[in-house]
């Protein structure tokens, strides 16, 4: 009988070594490609650093690169704010201190734990945990904003090429596929709801308030995911004419919208919040057009350093804040 009562919490903990490891390993793996591509261009980190130093942080670029930094998070609050109604009103002050404060616990706690965790508690209704659909959705609405548009640039990407790879072109109409299916799913929620599961009906506390959006609503929250797509992307561009990266520019919006498709498909283990993803997806899709290695990782870099690392500051101020009971 004790044999039995203890062998689950073996298996838990095997788990989490596996789990521990295979993000180790995934980590490891991403490090050594971003050195590899240095390696093969003779060049090394002091060649980023230098390219850092020899930028024009004072130019317009770099300016607008800053300023749409909190763009970028007011609208991620905006979304949220616009899902998260359905459990509690709040101001887009409030939702912008959910939305840090989720930021900055995602350095912490694996997948997108510590960003739901962070919104949801700095929430003060006793219906808090039931925005866990709501958390699901806004993340949801953002995944489709990178896939819509990455279906779009690998579109444009298969057009270029005479005989494009056939991983490629599945990779196209699976996320079609995707797509189709997302739309299905949204359109026909009220009907999945009713399907009789035991399953289901053990969670449907947690996603239940996905029924109560209207149709307005979740276009207005994929509208705040696009635009806010649309800045980061512009960020990116920014970011490279500040290193000096000057492409053609379907080759720019392609070679970004790539980019960020492959962050958002490739699975993200949130050490300090996928860094490294970025950089190495970026290193792939650019490297196709002789980008040299330094810029392009000084450019995603700088990203980084301004859209996470930066929030996150003010982030850890409203989780110190944070209250794990009601008001």
């Amino acid at each position: 009988m004790q044999s039995n009562g203890f062998a689950p919490q073996r298996t838990y903990s095997g788990t989490k070594k596996i789990v521990f490891w295979s993000k180790i390993a995934i980590l490891t793996l991403i490090v050594s490609y971003i050195f590899i591509s240095l390696n093969r261009q003779q060049h090394d980190f002091q060649s980023v650093w230098s390219y850092w130093q020899a930028a024009d942080w004072l130019s317009f670029p770099a300016f607008i690169l800053l300023l749409l930094t909190p763009v970028n998070w007011f609208l991620e609050a905006w979304k949220w704010q616009i899902l998260v109604r359905r459990v509690e009103p709040i101001s887009l002050k409030e939702a912008t201190k959910g939305v840090l404060a989720g930021l900055a616990m995602g350095f912490a706690l694996p997948a997108q734990l510590g960003d739901t965790a962070g919104r949801l508690l700095s929430l003060r209704s006793d219906q808090r945990w039931q925005g866990i659909g709501a958390a699901l959705v806004s993340g949801g609405m953002q995944f489709l904003a990178a896939v819509f548009f990455g279906t779009v640039a690998l579109y444009i990407q298969l057009q270029s090429g005479e005989s494009p790879p056939f991983a490629q072109v599945f990779l196209f109409y699976a996320l079609v596929f995707l797509l189709v299916l997302a739309l299905l799913m949204a359109w026909q929620r009220h009907n999945l709801a009713r399907i009789q599961h035991r399953w289901l009906q053990r969670w449907a506390k947690y996603w239940t308030v996905v029924l109560h959006y209207t149709t307005a609503e979740l276009l207005l929250a994929l509208g705040a995911a696009s635009l806010r797509y649309l800045t980061f992307s512009f960020q990116f561009y920014l970011a490279m004419v500040v290193f000096g990266i000057r492409l053609p520019i379907q080759e720019t919006a392609t070679g970004i919208g790539l980019v960020y498709l492959g962050k958002t498909i490739i699975p993200a283990f949130n050490l300090l919040s996928d860094l490294g993803v970025r950089e190495a997806t970026s290193l792939y899709i650019f490297g196709q057009w002789q980008v040299p290695a330094p810029q392009i990782l000084s450019a995603t870099l700088t990203l980084w350093l301004f859209n996470i690392l930066t929030p996150v500051f003010g982030g850890l101020f409203w989780v110190w804040k944070l209250k794990l009971t009601n008001n």
